[in-house]
């Protein structure tokens, strides 16, 4: 039977505030600018998220440093544009302050280690964009998430990945509970293409002016790109 992710985590949303323990840390797994646009214009208003910008599958030099450089500036504007929002939000209501709150977003940015994927990308070079390669792929950058998100004591862990049309969203669900069992740290289901995250990302992209790339970073996926 297949599950509904999204189901899944709307739950958890509506749970949030609802025990009396605050608001909860999310390390936040991104593979780029675009991607994360829709997640974080999402999840920011229950989370303090942290994006950690972990992506050796992109294994030109170049291109890396430019969709990280996106990944930053996006947030920045997130942010500058969350603190001008709270403040024309702000409104004395029966002597209180009542505010719509986005919380800042902080972001971590990983070791780049293209070595690594090619490390797990060996024996797997000819298999099609979506299978086993691209698997390995997942796990290796989360369980690096995990990892990190563990030693930082956040709640919960998870990736941007889930939005895009092209990635398998069960197997990265899969992989994120192995690894949250493994680590201790709670894993936060995801489909975010669901409710129109995808369009939404496209649209953002566009009022952002992000860039957009048309592969997903590793020498296999864009040689198919120019086939």
């Amino acid at each position: 039977m297949n599950r509904n992710y999204q189901r899944e985590l709307d739950k958890i949303l509506e749970s949030i505030g609802a025990d009396g323990k605050g608001v909860p840390t999310l390390f936040l797994h991104s593979c780029c600018a675009p991607c994360s646009s829709y997640v974080l214009e999402y999840l920011r208003k229950y989370f303090r998220i942290t994006v950690f910008y972990y992506n050796p599958n992109i294994t030109e030099d170049e291109e890396y440093r430019k969709r990280v450089a996106e990944q930053k500036r996006l947030i920045e504007a997130y942010n500058a544009k969350a603190a001008e929002e709270s403040m024309d939000n702000s409104r004395e209501t029966d002597g209180d302050t009542v505010r719509d709150h986005a919380y800042p977003i902080k972001v971590a940015e990983g070791d780049y280690e293209p070595d690594r994927f090619f490390e797990i990308a060996k024996g797997l070079e000819q298999c099609p964009e979506g299978g086993e390669r691209c698997f390995a792929c997942y796990a290796l950058r989360l369980r690096e998430t995990a990892k990190r998100a563990k030693v930082g004591e956040y709640d919960y862990f998870t990736t941007t990945l889930s939005i895009s049309p092209l990635k398998n969203a069960a197997k990265l669900n899969e992989i994120g509970e192995q690894l949250a069992k493994e680590y201790a740290v709670a894993w936060l289901p995801s489909d975010f293409k669901k409710k129109d995250g995808y369009k939404r990302s496209i649209e953002l992209s566009r009022e952002y002016d992000l860039y957009r790339q048309d592969y997903c970073g590793c020498v296999y996926s864009r040689r198919k790109q120019e086939d």
